[in-house]
C-alpha cells in the first residue's frame, strides 16, 4: 500500500511516497512554493522513475502553507504535526525539533508519546532562516553548498551582532572592507543564525533529544553552531528538507489503516 505526503512551503515544495508506513519509495523538492506550479511539479518528480500514479496512491495528506491548494489531496493537516510524526520516524526519541526552513524557523517540543506539547516559530522575519544564510553567501560571494566548509575553517569568528537580515548583511560588507578573513564572518553569521534560533529552541524547552529539519540543516556549520549555542548534541534526520512530507504520508498511512 502506498501513500503520499505533500508538503507546500513558501519557497519550496515537497513529496513523500511511502510504501506500507514504513519504507520511503521516492521523494523529491522543488524550489517552487504555494502560489505557482510547485505542487504539479514536485508530484512529477515524486512519481518519475516509479511507475506510479495518483490512482496508486491509497490516501494523500497535503501539508504547509499551501496545503489548501493541493488539488489531489484528500485531506489537510498543519506543518507542526506533520513535522513531529516525520521527525520521531527518522529520529525515534526526539523530544524537541528545530526546523530551519527557507522562510520560518520552527521549534517544536514533544512529550515522552511524541505529541505535540508546544511550538514556537519565526515567520515575520528572515533571521535566522536559510534566506538569512542565502543572503549572506550571495554578500560573501560564496556558494550556499560551501558556507559550512567555511565555517570549520574560522580560527576567530567575527561578531555579526544584528539579527535583521538587512542590517547584518551592512555589517559583513563592513567586515569584508576591513579586510575580515571570510571564514571567520562566515563563522559569525553562523552564530548568529544559531543564537536566533536557539532562542525558539529555550522558549518551548530544551529536550535531551534535539532534532534538527530543513534545508538549514544541511549546512554541517549550522547544526554545530546551533550544538554549542545550546551545548547539546544536535541529531539531523536522514531526509531534513521533507520531514513535514514524510510525517503527511505517515498520516496518510495512519488515516488508512487506523
Amino acid at each position: 500500500m502506498y501513500t503520499l505526503g505533500i508538503d507546500v512551503g513558501s519557497s519550496s515544495s515537497k513529496a513523500v511516497i511511502l510504501e506500507n508506513g514504513k519504507h520511503i519509495i521516492s521523494h523529491a523538492v522543488v524550489e517552487i512554493g504555494t502560489g505557482s506550479t510547485g505542487p504539479e511539479r514536485v508530484l512529477e518528480d515524486v512519481f518519475s522513475g516509479t511507475g506510479l500514479g495518483l490512482d496508486d496512491m491509497a490516501h494523500i495528506i497535503a501539508t504547509g502553507y499551501g496545503r489548501f491548494n493541493v488539488d489531489c489531496a484528500k485531506g489537510e493537516v498543519s506543518e507542526i504535526t506533520c513535522h513531529a510524526k516525520g521527525a520521531l520516524f527518522e529520529c525515534p526519541g526526539t523530544t524537541t525539533i528545530l526546523d530551519i526552513g527557507g522562510q520560518d524557523v520552527k521549534a517544536i517540543k514533544l512529550n515522552s508519546q511524541g505529541l505535540v506539547m508546544q511550538f514556537a516559530m519565526n515567520d515575520k522575519c528572515a533571521a535566522g532562516t536559510g534566506r538569512f544564510l542565502d543572503v549572506m553567501s550571495k554578500v560573501l560571494e560564496i556558494p550556499m553548498s560551501d558556507m559550512g566548509d567555511w565555517y570549520f575553517k574560522s580560527k576567530h569568528p567575527a561578531p555579526v551582532s544584528s539579527t535583521c537580515t538587512v542590517f547584518a548583511e551592512s555589517e559583513v560588507i563592513s567586515l569584508l572592507s576591513k579586510n575580515v578573513p571570510k571564514e571567520d564572518i562566515v563563522a559569525g553569521v553562523h552564530r548568529s543564525i544559531a543564537s536566533k534560533a536557539s532562542a525558539l529552541v529555550r522558549r518551548v524547552g530544551v529536550g535531551p533529544d534535539l532534532t534538527m529539519t530543513g534545508g538549514g540543516s544541511r549546512d554541517a556549520g549550522v547544526v554545530d553552531a546551533i550544538s554549542k549555542e545550546l551545548g547539546i548534541p544536535v541529531n539531523v534526520a536522514l531526509h531534513p528538507q521533507v520531514v513535514g512530507a514524510l510525517g503527511a504520508a505517515l498520516i496518510a498511512y495512519d488515516k488508512v489503516t487506523k
